[in-house]
């Protein structure tokens, strides 16, 4: 926006994001800060399914004159004033490059949208991928972007707490309802011995979900006590969404998530009550 408009004010909220996407342009003005209280004449929400994922950003779309959501996901329930949801598009990213101008989409933003894409698609292997996803990345790729250190640096490199973290989920995870189904859970203390935090679980989930012979991955991990942040992941025609949106979440058929509450014996009893009630 501020390339095309810059007589336009613009502010992005998001909590923070991990250091890995800091080639991003305009990574440092992220605000991830609620506490001023300001409003604004448009609130564009990206990404989202529901107000509830906006925490306590949500008051700049509550006091916003006018608000526009742009979305993929199946469960999306069209809460901003104008919406523009495709369930079928491999990205949100995907989405806002057909409503971008394309002669006026600059290298940095092409980064920034084929960043989106290649973590949504899981670098073009979920089966959300598609030959319009492969055209929009060749059109990416022609405005000059790096996209082979954009997927090595921001997608498969890890640190070392990282990898450590993916090992530990490894070592424990756990298969159960005859091999179809795995899990795996981080706890607080863990993270805290490890030094990681949230944004630092990146592909715990897809690994645990490449594993041979399950249908269904579950990881979740710690946020304060006896709460947990869940992924779900499904690897055949179990809807995942389904019971994330039961415990007050959302997402894909094949990926979602939500936050759950009680002991980990507890969510993966729910959870699993939920899901295996498709596969009967």
């Amino acid at each position: 926006m501020t390339e095309n408009y810059p007589e336009a004010e613009a502010a992005v909220y998001l909590e923070r994001p991990s250091g890995k996407f800091s080639y991003l342009k305009n990574f440092d003005s992220i605000i991830s800060d609620y506490s001023e209280d300001k409003s604004y004449d448009l609130c564009i929400c990206l990404d989202c399914s529901d107000t509830l994922r906006f925490g306590d950003a949500v008051k700049y779309f509550n006091t916003a004159k006018k608000s526009l959501c742009v979305d993929h996901h199946i469960t999306n329930l069209r809460y901003a004033e104008e919406n523009v949801v495709e369930d079928k598009a491999s990205s949100t990213c995907e989405i806002i490059y057909g409503l971008l101008e394309e002669e006026k989409i600059s290298k940095a933003v092409a980064e920034c949208i084929y960043t989106g894409i290649i973590h949504d698609t899981g670098v073009f292997k979920y089966d959300c991928t598609s030959a319009g996803t492969m055209e929009v990345a060749g059109k990416l790729m022609a405005k000059g972007i790096d996209f082979s250190n954009i997927i090595d640096d921001s997608f498969y490199r890890k640190t070392y707490v990282q990898n450590q973290i993916l090992g530990r989920a490894l070592l424990e995870s756990i298969v159960f309802h005859d091999g179809r189904f795995i899990f795996s859970a981080i706890s607080r203390k863990d993270m805290d011995f490890y030094g990681v935090t949230g944004a630092d679980m990146d592909g715990i989930i897809d690994q645990l979900r490449v594993t041979e012979g399950v249908e269904c991955a579950i990881f979740l991990y710690e946020t304060s006590v006896r709460e947990y942040k869940v992924s779900l992941r499904s690897t055949t025609d179990l809807d995942v969404s389904r019971a994330a949106v039961y415990f007050g979440g959302g997402g894909h058929k094949k990926a979602a998530g939500c936050t759950m509450t009680g002991s980990i014996h507890d969510v993966i009893n729910n959870l699993s009550d939920q899901l295996v009630k498709q596969l009967n």
